[in-house]
């Protein structure tokens, strides 16, 4: 057989329309909308349960229009992400029987809804330091951060600069600031690197809760410390430049007289 006739006689596959491409577009534009919606009403979900709990499925379906097999899938998701959790309430009309289920939001799922702790901790701190004048928010900086101080007084116990910073770092993560200790090259310091900042929102406005902080981490680790950057002032880490060895300079003398006083039985 030529090879003339063997191919013609294999079978042609039909050229890809655009049309055929188009056509498998919405349905992949159909799934991501479909998540969009599921992620939007389990919010609303999650937003009742918050508000209402504890509250049933049948209660949910109402409000927001759905069947209780739709809010039960919702709610089962919320439930194995730690966001609400079942509670059996007992039938009040006395009737024997299994208690109703009900659900109600754990900590998880009321703390990821929006707030206004935020602004309202703004407000009160503008207000403290109009009626109160601008020392008093200086001391209520420092007196939040007299709690921090006394506890991490007990883990920042090494023997030189370097260790305390890392006993440092490591009180900080576990408190959810993301710390870390970065050497600096061509230097004899180390950076302590600060991820994440509970308060950055309210010290953009107030830039003395950084400057109590800094000041409680020259006390802990017993040397002066400069903070190069905030979150607040728009980092993307909080970062303090720490000198790891003690200045002998004259200069460095008069210096150190102003820096703050280092945490007794520390160099």
């Amino acid at each position: 057989m030529s090879s003339e006739s063997s191919a013609a006689s294999a079978p042609v596959r039909p050229a890809r329309t655009a049309a055929a491409e188009h056509a498998e577009r919405p349905a992949t534009d159909a799934a991501v909308l479909e998540r969009d919606s599921d992620a939007s009403t389990r919010e609303r979900v999650l937003e009742l349960v918050v508000a209402q709990g504890p509250v049933s499925i049948t209660a949910l379906a109402e409000q927001l229009h759905l069947t209780p097999a739709a809010i039960r899938r919702h709610v089962a998701a919320l439930e194995t992400s730690g966001r609400v959790e079942p509670r059996d309430e007992p039938e009040r009309s006395g009737r024997r029987g299994r208690p109703a289920r009900t659900y109600v939001a754990t900590t998880r799922g009321q703390e990821e809804l929006p707030s206004g702790y935020e602004d309202l901790a703004a407000q009160a701190l503008d207000y403290l330091g109009r009626t109160a004048g601008a020392q008093a928010v200086v001391d209520f900086a420092q007196q939040r951060l007299a709690g921090l101080e006394e506890r991490y007084a007990t883990v920042v116990t090494g023997e030189d600069v370097t260790e305390r910073v890392t006993q440092l770092a490591d009180a900080l993560s576990r408190d959810g600031y993301v710390a870390s200790v970065r050497p600096v090259p061509g230097a004899i310091a180390v950076q302590l690197c600060q991820g994440h900042c509970p308060v950055q929102h309210v010290a953009e406005a107030f830039p003395q809760l950084c400057e109590a902080e800094s000041q409680v981490f020259s006390r802990l680790i017993g040397t002066h410390t400069q903070r190069l950057v905030t979150l607040a002032n728009g980092g993307h880490v909080c970062t303090t430049n720490i000198p790891v060895t003690i200045p002998t300079t004259p200069a460095a003398d008069d210096a150190a007289i102003t820096a703050p006083t280092a945490v007794e039985g520390q160099p």
